[in-house]
């Protein structure tokens, strides 16, 4: 196995010059061209900020998503729940898992992603009250299994401090170089390869590379690409273990490029249909609207009207006349004095 740092041997690990190993493919700019040129739609986003119910669902998508990979039981609806401060039937575990995730995740603005002292405050908002040692690198090695088999070992925690430096380092030289889309899975790949942390390193990974995004264009804040790699669980592990074998993060990089893509076209249609939704909802208030103010000019050119009378002339059933009458009523408008059959439609204001 290698780290990419200054060279020679530490622990066993060989040491590359090359930091971090990677290449850029024809794969990874084609997708990231793709990317690029769907986001500069903004036609796709310019009224995403006036969605707000938009971006709560998508903020709730992700921090359900990237939970449910490393094994909370919640469901979407039970996330939902306890973000909203609701009683929730659940692991303890669990449940502060969704508070200090929603918590973190709104801490987005607020963090600067080419500091790693940022990324140790956002871990331990992730891990409050799970972990003892939040916030703080592991002191202990770490390994995953496969059953009895050992499938990856984490480098050496003494090593920790030096090779996030590196990696915060190379980062912040090449923030200005390499495209944000690329640089920011380059970070997720080497970051789960250190593995600094006892736990919430999955977590951190995700929540961090939408914070890079985020940082480079706002509307990433609203795309919930841990979504995306739930549903491609076992390729997401399948692309890391390869990249720990093969000593680069190349196929990491272009699998979560096809991730972000996806999760662009699928925000897309989200706030397409969003907006749909809402142009009919305003369509059909607007109609409403109307069918009240013809009625009110009726009953001010006739305040003996009857309904079956109203319904007539504009073309309506009893019912819909009976509906805007009564809206009318409530809204304080209107009020009938008299018996149905001789009385009068008096005009409140």
């Amino acid at each position: 196995m290698k780290i990419a740092t200054s060279g020679g041997k530490i622990g066993g690990f060989e040491m590359e010059e090359n930091y971090p190993p990677y290449t850029i493919t024809d794969k990874m700019l084609n997708l990231a061209t793709k990317i690029m040129e769907k986001i500069g739609e903004a036609n796709y986003f310019e009224s995403l900020n006036r969605y707000p119910e938009l971006r709560r669902k998508t903020r709730i998508k992700s921090i359900h998503s990237s939970l449910a990979i490393e094994n909370n039981q919640l469901s979407l609806f039970q996330v939902e729940a306890v973000i909203n401060g609701k009683a929730v039937i659940g692991e303890q575990r669990d449940i502060q898992e969704v508070k200090n995730a929603y918590k973190a995740y709104e801490e987005l603005d607020n963090v600067d992603p080419y500091s790693v002292d940022d990324l140790k405050k956002i871990q331990g908002i992730l891990t409050f009250a799970i972990e003892d040692d939040s916030g703080k690198f592991r002191n202990h090695g770490e390994a995953v299994y496969d059953g009895n088999v050992q499938i990856f070992m984490a480098p050496p925690h003494t090593m920790v401090p030096t090779l996030m430096d590196n990696l915060f380092n190379w980062m912040n030289k090449a923030k200005d170089t390499v495209n944000p889309l690329i640089l920011s899975s380059i970070f997720h790949y080497e970051f789960v390869f250190i593995h600094p942390f006892s736990d919430g390193n999955g977590r951190t990974a995700r929540l961090w590379q939408t914070a890079i995004l985020a940082h480079w264009k706002e509307l990433f804040k609203y795309i919930p690409i841990e979504s995306i790699i739930r549903k491609h669980q076992e390729g997401y592990y399948t692309a890391i273990q390869n990249c720990n074998n093969a000593g680069n993060s190349n196929e990491f990089i272009e699998f979560m490029l096809e991730v972000i893509d996806e999760a662009v076209d699928g925000m897309i249609l989200e706030q397409q249909e969003t907006t749909q939704e809402t142009t009919q909802k305003t369509t059909q208030k607007t109609t409403q609207k109307t069918t009240q103010e013809k009625i009110i000019d009726l009953m001010k050119k006739n305040p003996s009207i009857t309904q079956v009378e109203m319904a007539k002339i504009l073309d309506l059933t009893r019912d819909g006349i009976s509906y805007n009458i009564k809206a009318l009523k409530e809204k304080g408008i209107i009020e009938r004095v008299g018996s149905t059959k001789n009385g009068i439609w008096k005009m409140l204001r």
